[in-house]
């Protein structure tokens, strides 16, 4: 975790007995909800629920929790596109080299009389693609890689 993100975690001293707040980081909403009842601190985070002992709550556990619900860190060196399901190569948008958008159709994989989009989900360049139009494939495959 950077200085910075530590810092944004551990920063913040409130004394209130209950909070509801949204948080977004980086394009994802985190509902969270803080409630102080019997001696114990009641921490939701998107429903899911930590409940501590007020005595016991340390700094270490207040950063464990809180690293929890951050997003990972992505490694922007590379990334294997899989196949979501067995199926049939139909069609191939795009070529080796080739630069390409977040949310840009890349192919179709038909299963099961349907067709599915393999979208991408970040601006990159095409490294490699491992398949061929009409080519079977399964489950988990790799199919292309995008660095």
């Amino acid at each position: 975790m950077s200085n910075q993100a530590h810092n944004a975690l551990c920063a913040w001293s409130l004394t209130i007995s209950n909070m509801k707040l949204k948080l977004e980081i980086k394009g994802k909403t985190y509902d969270i909800e803080l409630t102080e009842f019997d001696e114990k601190v009641k921490i939701e985070v998107n429903k899911k629920e930590f409940v501590f002992n007020q005595k016991e709550i340390s700094k270490e556990k207040r950063i464990k929790v809180a690293k929890s619900y951050l997003p990972q860190k992505r490694d922007f060196k590379e990334k294997e596109i899989k196949s979501p399901i067995a199926g049939i190569i139909s069609e191939i948008f795009i070529k080796e080299n080739q630069p390409v958008k977040k949310n840009q159709k890349l192919l179709v994989l038909s299963a099961m009389k349907m067709e599915n989009e393999v979208i991408s989900d970040f601006d990159g360049k095409i490294k490699e693609i491992f398949v061929k139009k009409n080519q079977k494939v399964k489950k988990d495959q790799i199919l292309l890689i995008i660095r």
